[in-house]
């Protein structure tokens, strides 16, 4: 869980650099990961990137329907699925992405699901984001979305960029919040341990909040929490249901937190075709420009 965990937050990692920090061979670390992709916990190993990085805008939106054809065929009409993640209990949480005029997008979607209950919905966290790509990072993140784990002299040899450019483009990208080197992994297939999220509400300071809730479930942390304008999402993993209650529980007796929500994902889908249009759509434009729309 430990390795799952941290090519979850850097697929790019080095298998000597885990081992190191687990305290085993860069070896044993190689064949535990073949071992979880023959058993099909890691199914491919991809680059997720936040669509406002590249002028796009996005939503989210989190339903209770057992029709999740029906709900995809919806979200279409609205705009493109980023991340469609369906949990226990019929809930389905979908990244939405749209061009432009996004309230009126989120009216529309809502209006296309008038017989599904609409749990919530929300934006992401965008301030963060820094809108400073270059035409050689974007040729760099072309060759990386079949393959985030590429080596630096395939990279070279595939955009005929030097290695040099190759290691500053790259050094650039994995410091870049919006990037994320990472993988898409099946919770069905992993035995002995429950990974699930916990959703709490703050009106408290969300950075303030984060470092309250790393010093106390750090330890227990899948992935890096996500953020939205006053929720943080918090990804666990526990060994049973059982510690799986407390945590949350633990969760929402953290001061500034008003509310919190469990979910415990059966599947995880991140289609990619979005980031190849947009990608092959910037690459061909005449001018760079990446600023969020509004």
């Amino acid at each position: 869980m430990k390795i799952l965990s941290r090519l979850l937050n850097n697929c790019r990692k080095p298998d000597r650099q885990i081992g190191m920090e687990l305290g085993i061979s860069g070896g044993a670390v190689g064949s535990r990961i073949s071992k979880m992709e023959k058993l099909g916990i890691i199914e491919k190993f991809c680059l997720k990137v936040e669509p406002p990085l590249l002028g796009l805008n996005m939503f989210y939106i989190v339903v209770n329907s057992q029709n999740q054809k029906e709900i995809i065929k919806n979200v279409k009409l609205a705009g493109m699925p980023f991340a469609i993640v369906p949990c226990v209990g019929g809930i389905t949480v979908i990244g939405v992405i749209v061009k432009e005029d996004m309230q009126q997008k989120i009216e529309l979607l809502q209006k296309l699901m008038e017989d599904v209950r609409v749990m919530s919905v929300f934006e992401a966290d965008n301030t963060k984001i820094t809108h400073n790509l270059t035409r050689t990072d974007l040729e760099i993140l072309n060759q990386l979305i079949q393959d985030p784990r590429k080596r630096i002299e395939q990279l070279s040899k595939d955009t005929e960029l030097s290695t040099k450019t190759i290691n500053r483009g790259l050094e650039k990208l994995q410091n870049n919040e919006s990037v994320q080197f990472t993988l898409i992994y099946d919770p069905s297939k992993i035995e002995g341990f429950l990974c699930y999220a916990v959703v709490a509400v703050t009106q408290e300071d969300i950075p303030k909040m984060l470092k309250k809730f790393e010093d106390e479930f750090g330890e227990d942390y899948l992935m890096t929490p996500f953020l939205a304008k006053n929720q943080v999402v918090l990804f666990l993993y526990s060994e049973s249901i059982f510690k799986m209650d407390e945590m949350t529980e633990r969760v929402a007796k953290v001061e500034g937190t008003i509310t919190t929500e469990l979910f415990i994902p059966k599947k995880i889908d991140m289609p990619e075709k979005w980031l190849e249009k947009r990608l092959e759509t910037l690459t061909k434009s005449q001018t760079l420009h990446l600023s969020q729309v509004n």
